[in-house]
Formats: C-alpha cells, structure tokens, sequence
C-alpha cells in the first residue's frame, strides 16, 4: 500500500511511476479523498472540543447553582455528542473509502526497471548453460514412455477434474526428491530457516501480501472464509505481521515447502497440455525480511539462491529483469528464471523473484525499531520461487530424455534417491 503523504509531498512523481505500469494518472483523485477525510477528522476533533469546554461549563454552572444554565448547557452537551459521533464515523469512512482505494494500487517500479507493455519487453541478463542437442527429436515431458506410467491426467480428471495430475512410482518420487533437494540446498548452503506453515490463512493474511482485495478470484476460499494459499508467500511473509521488530533482528530469511492453490482465472487455454500449469502444485519458496538498505542486495542474493539450483541439476537458464507491464501487483523490480524445456523447444519460467520494498509492509503494518533510536520504520519484504517443484520436474524430465524413452537424472539429485540414477524406458527408478 502507498503512503498517502508522499503522494500528498510528490503528485506528479508518483502518476509518471504509476503510468510506467500502464496505470491511469490518480493523483487528483485521492488527494480529493485525502482532503476531505481530513476534512472530516478536523470536523470531529473541533466537535470533541466543543463537548468537553461544554461538559467543563455545566459543572461550573451547577457548581454556581444556576439551574437554567445547567439545563441549557446539559442539552448543548448532548447535542454536541450526537454531533461528534456522527462527525467521527463519517471521518472514519472517508478514511476507509481512501484506504479501499489505495490498496488496489500496484506497487510502483524502481527506475531501472524497463519499460513495456508484456512478456516481449523483458530484458535478458544473462544465460547458464547450453541447451543439449539431441540427436532425436525431443519430446514434451508428459509423452516419454517412462513417464507416461506415473503421470496420469485421466484419473486426475475424474477425482478433481481438469489441471490436476496423479504422480505416482518413479515419478513421483523425483518429485519429491526434487522439493527435499532444494530446502536442503537452501538451508545449509543459502542460510533459509526451514519453516513450516499452514495452507490456510486468513483474509488479514491475503490482503498483507496483495493477493486481496483486488485479485480473490485468482484462489481458492473455503466455505467457513479461509483462503487456500497461492504460494507460501503469503504465509512466510506475514510472520511479521503487526510486529515492531529491533533492527538487530533483521534480515529474517525463510524458506517453506508448501502445497499451493490458484484458479488460474483468465487463464482458459494456456499451457492445457501437461502439468506446466495446475491448480494444484508444490512449491518451495523463499522470502526475505530486510532492512530498507539491504532489500535490493538482498534482491540479487535471491536470485543466486534460485539458480544455484538449477546449477547444480545442470539445467540451462536464463534470467531477465521483467518490464513495468509485466510485473506482478506487489513488486518493485523482478527477476525471473526461465529453463530450458526442449520438449517445448523454448526457456519457461521456474522462478520470479521480486523485492517489495515496503508495500506489504504498511499493508501488514510490519516495522523495526532503528538501531540509533527514534521513531518505527517499515521494513522492505521480498520473495520468491526457489524453485516451482512440478516445473522443475518438467525440466529434470524434458533435459534427460532419452531416444529410448528413459530419462538420466542430474548427479546432484542421486543422492537424494538412495543412488539411483535414471527413470527406465518401462518407469520405473533404476
């Protein structure tokens, strides 16, 4: 959320931010709104002030004897009461009406972050490996005769229905080495505190990250008001939630291998085919909680931590800086890590890793106490993907495969599967 003063400081600056985003120039209308919900605080106070000098009066009259002035001053007292109630809860709506509208406000970019309209407009970094030239022609993950017996879409279809998948033998089991795999990378070489939440948050919860009140369509809600999480986002990153942290207790930097859950709305007839993009998914996420001064370093670090995974699994990738039209709501500046799919012939995204700066951070009222002394400051958040386990399995699949139908597994995940090394043209681990 933005803070309405230095919108109120710097009008004009924060319409040419806004309008780098594809957004409309709104400037004018909520400084109209701040101006009259301050209108309407002022209204109050001044009426809270004529009460107590009233309040103050009839005691002086009464303690004088004076029955009419009593009297008078006793009804006054009442009426301004009314008035003062009626003063405050209209300030206190304004106020709600300015806070509804600045939350659905994305985020404004940083200035280095390009400009464009989509995906056409991102601009590549930098690549890690070469793409494997096959002597075949590759085929997409879910038709290699290995595979085929532990990726069923059909009993998927009948138990939940479409975009969902049944993983089952060698399959799934290098799925799940694939997610143990990386919270180890991430705990031992990162420095990621392991940390297990809960699927099921709170709206409070939803609306600290963005995900509410613009985008509920996007997930899940259960009948009794809890939200399935999209990613664990929103979890890790609310442990700090109305918290007023010291200085010394930042960065805080977490790591969580959680189930997530998004609708996909808008999304019918992208990516059908296969299991890129599900309703149903694990993922392992990263999220950090710095110091206003470290957030962008903190940025890089990130995602370091994301392709140091697909270093090891020895998966080439590139990584592009997403321009102002693509960039998710909370974000200032994003990185994401596209991989190699030859199925696909193509680099996929497997990662975006995004600094918030201190956007959640008022929507959480989340702040640290500086190490010098004086008043709260926000602190800056930042997340993401390290790595979507189900497209990482893809990649591991789509880059092993062999003319036969079998897959040769990375070296860096044998251990993790008792030393197996491969899925067999037949599925099974060997």
């Amino acid at each position: 959320m933005h803070d309405i003063r230095a919108i109120r400081d710097n009008p004009q600056a924060f319409d040419a931010a806004l309008t780098r985003r594809g957004g409309d120039a709104v400037s004018l209308e909520l400084l109209a709104l701040d101006e009259a919900r301050r209108a309407s605080i002022h209204a109050a106070e001044t009426a809270q002030a004529e009460q107590n000098r009233a309040s103050k009066e009839v005691g002086q009259a009464k303690a004088k004897g004076d029955e009419a002035e009593f009297e008078r001053l006793r009804a006054l007292v009442a009426e301004k009461k009314a008035l003062v109630a009626k003063m405050q809860e209209e300030a206190k709506a304004k106020d709600a009406e300015l806070t509804a509208r600045l939350m659905e406000i994305p985020n404004l970019p940083l200035a280095d972050v390009p400009d464009g309209a989509d995906e056409d407009d991102n601009v590549e970094i930098r690549r890690w490996g070469e793409p494997r030239s096959f002597d075949f022609e590759p085929k997409e993950h879910y038709e290699l005769a290995g595979v085929v017996p532990g990726m069923d879409f059909e009993t998927a279809a009948k138990l939940s229905g479409a975009r969902f998948v049944v993983l089952s033998g060698a399959v799934a089991r290098v799925h799940r080495a694939l997610a143990q795999f990386m919270l180890d990378t991430h705990v031992e070489e990162h420095g990621l505190a392991e940390t297990w939440t809960p699927v099921l948050v709170r709206d409070e919860m939803m609306v600290g990250t963005g995900q509410l009140p613009k985008f509920g369509e996007d997930s899940y809600q259960t009948t009794n008001g809890w939200w399935l999480v999209p990613t664990a986002e929103v979890t890790l990153t609310n442990i700090v939630n109305g918290m007023v942290v010291d200085a010394g207790y930042l960065p805080r930097r977490y790591v969580a291998h959680t189930q997530c859950f998004r609708s996909e709305a808008g999304s019918a007839g992208r990516d059908t085919a296969g299991m890129l993009r599900q309703h149903q998914f694990e993922k392992v996420e990263m999220v950090s909680v710095t110091h206003p001064d470290e957030s962008l370093a903190e940025h890089d670090r990130m995602t370091g931590c994301a392709e140091a995974i697909l270093q090891k699994l020895e998966l080439p990738y590139r990584t592009v800086v997403l321009c102002t039209g693509d960039m998710g709501f909370g974000a200032q500046k994003t990185h994401d890590i596209e991989v190699w799919l030859p199925g696909q012939d193509r680099y996929r995204e497997i990662s975006s890793v995004s600094v918030c700066g201190d956007f959640q951070a008022r929507r959480m009222n989340a702040r640290f106490k500086p190490a010098g002394g004086g008043k709260p400051e926000y602190l800056h958040t930042l997340n993401g993907s390290g790595l979507a386990v189900g497209r990482c399995l893809i990649a591991v699949i789509e880059n092993g495969q062999q003319a036969d139908g079998s897959v040769d597994l990375p070296a860096a995940l044998h251990p993790w599967l008792r030393g197996k090394t491969r899925i067999s043209p037949e599925g099974e681990l060997v």
